[in-house]
């Protein structure tokens, strides 16, 4: 087996968010410098460029690293931006709930990033740590996410309820807000005052929610690698596709009404892999064509249904 050169230390971890973070000045002060609506063209353009930075990080694990940690990442990044699928469509919601003009969503999910970053790196750490000294740890993360599969599948689509929220309701509490959109911004002043814009409250509703995702997506990437660097980058790489992948899904999200079950059934299979794990041993190659085959299959289903419910209201209509 491939042994490692050296072992992760903090100057890869400094060499790879200081890598990340120069794309993400690039993105927004060249690319996105002035707030326009982001079309379906560019977006996809955007996802694939991301996705074709995921799999060169890939491929240059299998130099680096080894075949193993390249096929963790890869598996770890498929599970993240699958996951993150769901996240996209109540993104969809909390945009349309509080009327966000199409030109300043990119803002939003440019700037969500940072916090999920954080977040999440804290998370990631954390996780790692507890697990390396309580390996029994995983078992629990198992049954959660068992648990957390089958209350999605059955869980009712509830909508936005921002008068809901502790952290919206924690801001309303200490700081102002202003009644209107003052363009991008985030902070405007009212009557000489300082205050926060309605843009300001769906940032912290979008970061509430990505905190929600992680922890059902970070205790599901222990089930392929307990490594935090793999756990880390694989992360990073899908929030990076989430924003892209809002705006490439966003306008049809009604195509994809059989993605939660599979999902959900991702998140079982997932929490049983965990369970059995210390009698049965199931290759992480085999995880990543099962969860792929999983979403294949939802995804095809709910384009399939669409079709035949689109012919069916269409041969319903009366000739004229």
């Amino acid at each position: 087996m491939f042994e490692p050169v050296e072992s992760i230390s903090l100057r890869h971890y400094a060499g790879f968010v200081i890598v990340i973070l120069f794309f993400l000045a690039l993105d927004l002060g060249v690319f996105h410098k002035r707030a326009h609506v982001v079309r379906f063209k560019e977006a996809l353009g955007w996802t694939a460029v991301w996705f074709f930075f995921a799999m060169a990080f890939a491929f240059s694990l299998v130099f680096k690293r080894g075949n193993q940690e390249a096929l963790e990442f890869l598996t770890g990044y498929i599970i993240e931006l699958s996951l993150s699928m769901d996240n996209v469509f109540v993104i969809a919601l909390i945009f349309a709930f509080f009327r966000v003009p199409p030109q300043y969503q990119h803002r939003v999910l440019f700037w969500g990033i940072w916090g999920a970053l954080i977040m999440r790196g804290f998370m990631i750490g954390l996780g790692a740590a507890l697990v390396s000294r309580f390996h029994w740890l995983l078992y629990i993360f198992g049954v959660f996410l068992i648990i957390s599969g089958i209350r999605m599948v059955f869980a009712d689509e509830e909508g936005v309820h921002p008068e809901k929220n502790p952290l919206i309701r924690l801001a309303r509490k200490f700081f102002p807000f202003s009644s209107d959109y003052e363009g991008q911004k985030f902070i405007t002043r009212v009557n000489g005052q300082r205050v926060l814009t309605p843009l300001a409250l769906v940032l912290l509703m979008v970061e509430t929610t990505d905190l929600v995702f992680a922890l059902d997506s970070i205790p599901a990437i222990f089930a392929v690698t307990t490594k935090p660097f793999i756990i880390f980058t694989s992360n990073v790489f899908a929030i990076l596709g989430l924003r892209s992948l809002y705006f490439v899904l966003a306008g049809a999200i009604a195509l994809f009404r059989y993605l939660k079950f599979g999902l959900s059934i991702v998140l079982v299979y997932i929490g049983v892999k965990m369970l059995v794990d210390y009698w049965l041993e199931i290759p992480t190659a085999w995880s990543l064509g099962v969860i792929g085959i999983i979403l294949i299959i939802s995804i095809i289903a709910s384009l399939v249904a669409s079709h035949l419910e689109k012919s069916h209201r269409s041969k319903q209509v009366p000739s004229k």
